[in-house]
């Protein structure tokens, strides 16, 4: 084959995977009308529409899903094969990017990576913080961070913390006005504060369990928002109950700024895990990033 039709190839492949030419012409360095020329000519040497252009979106054609699926992830391995490279050089190096939630980057990501960082200056690390739960290999990310029983079975998962514990709490102020719940459902008579799931366009559905009987609530309330700092924050304001990570609230339990309730219907359930497809050749890098952020129980 032609380099330039495996140019063009690499541009459609960046062009289908981010379904936007702004994107990836950013990343590819080029300029927007340069790439949509490179993809029109690949489509007519090829005669074969690859993607639907319109005015908001753009997507893969049934041919160019199929080429996508196919041609992709050889390009990956070529990919992955040239970052292997970096074994031979005096020091590690690259980019990783990672994906994961806002409590999982703030209290056990960022914290290692800090003290991890400072000795390879020629490693980068990329984070992108949401509560989508992200397809990490069409996004192109080298790994993800999610609660354990979260990650897929085709993916290689570490654990990198904990168990964890949700807790139900409310201020002062809230309770002064309200009653002290005594069962899940009770919760169904409060003001309660959702987090806000993008994946599925819904709110985070709380889930208790109690002598082996488990008990899943979809509460109300005047405020949704997509952070759980957030949320800790209007529930302190008084704005409703939070159902949230226990060890963000320990500090606040203790000086009385809230009140924890339904505590012996909160359940442990597995904590974090780094997660990465099972066919991918791990980097130097990114075998010392795995490393830094596994688990080790005190």
């Amino acid at each position: 084959m032609a380099r330039e039709n495996l140019n063009d190839l690499m541009a459609f492949l960046a062009v289908a995977r981010d379904r936007s030419f702004t994107r990836a012409a950013a990343r590819l360095g080029l300029s927007q009308s340069a790439l949509s020329h490179t993809v029109r000519a690949l489509e007519e040497r090829m005669g074969v529409r690859l993607l639907t252009r319109t005015t908001r979106s753009v997507s893969p054609t049934e041919a160019g899903a199929r080429l996508l699926r196919t041609v992709g992830p050889k390009f990956e391995e070529i990919e992955a094969e040239l970052a292997l490279l970096s074994e031979f050089r005096e020091k590690p190096a690259g980019r990783i990017r990672i994906t994961a939630a806002e409590h999982a980057a703030r209290t056990i990501l960022w914290p290692r990576m800090a003290e991890f960082l400072p000795a390879y200056p020629d490693i980068t690390v990329e984070v992108i913080t949401d509560y989508g739960l992200r397809d990490i290999v069409a996004d192109r990310y080298d790994a993800g961070i999610r609660l354990g029983e979260q990650v897929a079975r085709d993916m290689i998962a570490v654990r990198i913390g904990p168990d964890l514990r949700m807790a139900v709490v409310g201020c002062p102020a809230y309770f002064a006005t309200n009653p002290i719940p005594r069962t899940p459902q009770e919760l169904l008579s409060h003001r309660c504060i959702n987090l806000r799931l993008p994946t599925y366009d819904s709110n985070l559905v709380w889930e208790f369990e109690k002598n082996g009987k488990a008990l899943n609530v979809h509460v109300e309330g005047q405020v949704a928002l997509s952070s759980s700092f957030q949320i800790l924050e209007a529930c302190l304001q008084g704005f409703g109950l939070a159902y949230i990570p226990e060890d963000m609230v320990a500090h606040l339990l203790t000086e009385g700024r809230l009140t924890r309730v339904l505590e012996d219907w909160c359940r442990p359930f597995q904590g974090y895990h780094l997660y990465y497809p099972s066919r991918r050749q791990s980097s130097p890098a990114f075998n010392l990033v795995m490393n830094a952020l596994r688990y080790r129980a005190p």
